[in-house]
């Protein structure tokens, strides 16, 4: 049975795809609807911005942990574990009447934050080896797709749903995702024998917590303020504390040798720069388009019209993204990211030069969503073909934590870039946003910058820990 099971690997993509599609609807969802949750649930928008910040924290930690001990006991056991607590936490928010409890749901849901790294270690271990990187690569893109569905399926909720609904709808695909996982997915053979570093585990949450946390108050009570610098003072503190146990451990959390390796150091860095850049569009495009015109700017939009207008996004990922892994294959990924943030710095040069129009905001939501959709897939592929397999959770899961660190101080710094501008009326200046989005931009042109630093040829294959094995070729880099 179990071989014939893994004989239909596309049944175990669409599985994986679904639950990657649950988990990035989750991600994005509340965003359009805090000034709705805030008025609903009788809080603060401080307080309310908890259900993102928690939901950061959550899987920030998790991530990298997740994926270490799928590598280690089995990645189809883990998986099935994280849908389910990101099940748990969804039906916690959906009845969810009071923040507190909502907060607490979003905290639980970050654990699903595993699921992207689980999935690449599925596919490097069960497909043919010709189909990886497509697979890879169109999975990458899915968390894209589905953030931008999130922001557009979010307004028409709110306005004809409650916002219990937000939860309600991606509990389905869940619940589902669990249990086509326990059927059609098999355990994988492979498997990295030894221990979790749990002091390592502590410290680096320790870093995690003190690093987003100064990120997230940082626009609200000032850069400068004495919290901010202290956690941010902290935060590099425990990071020097983490790296010298993961270098002393014999069973490294994440092993400091493969971060070092070049293609795996030089991706991370472009994918810090890439995630700083490409959450502004989610974030301070929409406060543009639905800021009235009598201040001399915006359209005056809706909550459903700001997310239509973010619709190109998605639609550019859901047409690329099936091209990723043939290009990859074509071109190498190495050229594919270097174009794919080409794209995206295209996106917020179109913002800046040209944003009295519906149409220029359409035209740059659709440029990012292609700069994404091959950015995404680009740098995943880049990690997994330069360590073993038997790292390939934990090491996407650092590359997928390393783009969301980016994408929350790109946010934090856009939004107090934004909010320093406010006039009398408390209304921020268009100068603001212009401002965020030329920072956008240029982090995305020093994202290509630093692609450029990763090598064009593979490197001699990584010897991980006890019980690694090297790298195999999945696809040889074609530049």
């Amino acid at each position: 049975m179990a071989s014939a099971q893994r004989a239909h690997y596309q049944v175990s993509f669409a599985v994986l795809s679904l639950a990657a599609m649950s988990y990035s609807l989750l991600q994005s969802l509340v965003i359009p609807a805090l000034p709705s949750l805030e008025h609903s649930l009788h809080s603060s928008a401080d307080a309310v911005a908890w259900l993102l910040t928690g939901y950061l924290l959550s899987a920030a930690i998790a991530t990298p942990i997740l994926g270490r001990i799928g590598d280690m006991l089995g990645k189809e056991k883990v998986l099935v574990v994280v849908l389910v607590v990101l099940s748990a936490g969804t039906l916690i928010s959906a009845l969810a009447t009071t923040l507190p409890i909502m907060v607490l749901g979003r905290v639980i849901q970050g654990a699903g934050g595993a699921t992207f790294p689980l999935a690449f270690g599925i596919i490097r271990d069960e497909f043919p080896q010709e189909r990886v990187v497509g697979a890879i690569g169109f999975l990458s893109s899915v968390l894209g797709v589905g953030a931008g569905l999130g922001i557009v399926l979010a307004g028409p909720i709110i306005g004809h749903l409650s916002y219990h609904w937000l939860y309600w709808i991606p509990l389905v695909p869940c619940l589902a995702s669990v249990v086509a996982t326990v059927i059609f997915i098999p355990e994988s053979p492979v498997r990295s024998p030894g221990r979790i570093n749990w002091w390592g585990a502590v410290l680096m949450s320790g870093w995690l917590v003190a690093g987003l946390l100064a990120v997230s108050e940082g626009p609200i009570i000032g850069w400068g303020d004495s919290r901010v610098v202290g956690l941010f003072a902290l935060a590099a503190v425990l990071i020097v504390g983490w790296v010298a146990s993961e270098n002393r451990s014999t069973s490294p959390l994440v092993d400091m040798k493969m971060m070092r390796i070049p293609e795996v150091w030089s991706t991370n860095l472009a994918a810090l720069l890439f995630g700083f850049g490409m959450y502004v569009l989610f974030t301070i495009v929409p406060q543009f388009v639905e800021t009235p015109s009598h201040f001399g700017y915006g359209f005056g939009a809706s909550v459903t019209q700001s997310g239509l207008d973010l619709l190109p996004f998605a639609l550019a990922m859901l047409v690329v993204a099936p091209l990723t892994g043939r290009l990859s294959t074509v071109f190498g990924s190495r050229r594919v990211l270097l174009v794919a943030c080409c794209f995206s710095a295209a996106s917020y040069a179109v913002l800046v030069l040209w944003h009295t129009h519906t149409w220029d905001i359409l035209v740059a939501a659709a440029l990012l969503g292609v700069g994404v959709a091959g950015g995404f897939a680009a740098m995943t592929n880049l990690v997994v073909e330069a360590v073993p397999r038997t790292q390939t959770g934990v090491a996407t899961g650092m590359n997928t934590n390393i783009r969301n660190i980016g994408a929350g101080v790109g946010a934090g710094v856009a939004t107090s870039v934004v909010v320093s501008s406010l006039t009398a009326n408390g209304s921020p200046t268009e100068h603001g946003y212009v401002l965020a989005f030329v920072i956008s931009g240029a982090a995305m042109v020093v994202a290509a910058a630093a692609t450029l630093a990763i090598p064009r040829h593979r490197s001699a294959p990584f010897e991980g820990g006890a019980g690694a094995v090297p790298a195999a070729a999945v696809v040889a880099l074609a530049d």
